[in-house]
């Protein structure tokens, strides 16, 4: 066995003469132990929200988006859609039209947006998991419907089985003159809904879901697109694919894969997730001032112990050696218990739940703290330990370089 490492390990386990420094080294490594927990439950539930958040935003967003760099609208006419469809990987192609719009039922009216689609659409998302209420039909013979977010609906007070008032929809002509009767730069169409959606905040309130030859009809439109969204197979490479696709629909389209659809939302979760890593590790930073105490206090115990290794033959470099491995062995210990304690404690949320979103009568999309476990995240906090752990031992160096050996000697 090493030797500084067996003596520090001695020195670790063994009683002192001085029961206080065995306390201290306990709270030492207590501290050490609960910020190590509070990094793995953090982290696990910052990384079970954004998991959650994902899987939302896969139930509305598709794979891959194409669109426009300039401008809004393009013709099918303008993009190979038959080429792209024989890219491998690709499954469905949706086409979109996106429109702002103003919904009005009864006494009550919304600004929306208007999302036309395909009939793929259904297949490629999996956004008819997500109802709140209803069934997702947005075409049945010669009728059309509108599935609205569950906020669109709440505002609206739209009732699903109200088949006596339909919903008016009301769009911005594109030859409107405003300065004319107001009436007559609208146009107009008449709807009902077929249910409702619920994913997330941002998209409840925000869209309404439809056919998009309802859309096309009330805007005029012909073969216009305002987007081509692509369902992959699960066997695809997306990083493949999306190169794919941006060599064959040309430098006049951007393509976008799921997190580049929802970039700022998904940066925003790192931040605040590495934020919080840096506010935890300063605070074990604070934790470890236990670690120089104890490591100070033992010192001054081995005084005699230090005394005889040198003129033994042992040399300061070696006594230096012993007390770093001691202020590491204490971070070890406390790392490990640490990653041990939050690592149940987040199994335990998982497998029991408990603490929990809200009431029983709360409407979020889960009841309890989503967490989620990544091996690198527990990596990544014992290398921070570990490293706050070194730094420590080295600060004892120049603590040992202060002792007289002469003087402990005389003693």
């Amino acid at each position: 066995m090493n030797f500084p490492l067996y003596i520090a390990r001695r020195y670790l386990f063994s009683r002192k003469s001085h029961n206080i420094i065995n306390i201290i080294s306990l709270i030492s490594a207590a501290g050490v132990m609960i910020v190590t927990a509070a990094l793995v439950i953090v982290l696990s539930v910052f990384n079970g929200f954004a998991r959650l958040s994902e899987s939302l935003f896969n139930s509305f967003n598709p794979d891959m988006a194409i669109t426009l760099k300039k401008g809004k609208t393009f013709r099918t006419n303008e993009i190979d859609i038959r080429s792209l469809k024989q890219i491998r990987g690709v499954k469905y192609i949706t086409e979109v039209i996106e429109e702002n719009a103003l919904m009005k039922y009864r006494d009550k009216q919304s600004i929306v947006t208007l999302k036309g689609v395909s009939r793929d659409y259904e297949k490629m998302c999996g956004i008819d998991t997500m109802m709140a209420a209803g069934r997702f039909i947005l075409e049945e013979g010669d009728m059309n419907y509108a599935v609205l977010g569950y906020g669109i609906a709440d505002y609206l007070g739209a009732n699903l089985n109200d088949y006596t008032n339909p919903i008016t929809v009301y769009v911005a002509r594109r030859d409107a003159n405003f300065s004319n009767v107001f009436d007559n730069a609208f146009n107009t169409a008449s709807i009902f809904p077929s249910g409702t959606f619920s994913i997330q905040t941002d998209f409840d309130v925000k869209y309404v879901l439809l056919p998009i030859r309802f859309l096309r009809q009330i805007l005029g439109y012909n073969e216009e697109l305002t987007s081509l969204e692509i369902g992959l197979d699960k066997t695809a490479d997306p990083a493949l694919v999306q190169q794919t696709l941006k060599e064959v629909a040309g430098e006049k389209f951007r393509i976008k894969n799921r997190y580049e659809q929802q970039e700022l939302i998904y940066k925003i979760f790192r931040t605040e997730k590495w934020a919080i890593v840096m506010i935890l590790a300063f605070i074990l930073l604070i934790a470890t001032f236990n670690v120089i105490a104890s490591i100070s206090m033992l010192i001054l115990e081995k005084k005699k112990d230090i005394a005889v290794l040198q003129s033994l033959g042992a040399s300061k470099t070696l006594v230096q050696r012993i007390f770093m491995l001691e202020g590491l062995l204490i971070s070890f210990c406390g790392a490990v218990a640490g990653l041990s304690l939050g690592a149940a404690i987040c199994w335990a949320q998982m497998r029991f739940g408990l603490i929990r979103l809200g009431d029983a009568n709360s409407t979020f999309v889960v009841n309890n703290y989503p967490v989620h476990m990544i091996p690198v995240d527990f990596l990544i906090i014992f290398m921070i330990v570990m490293s706050i752990g070194f730094i420590v031992g080295w600060y004892q160096i120049y603590t040992i370089r202060k002792i007289d050996v002469s003087m402990m000697r005389a003693e």
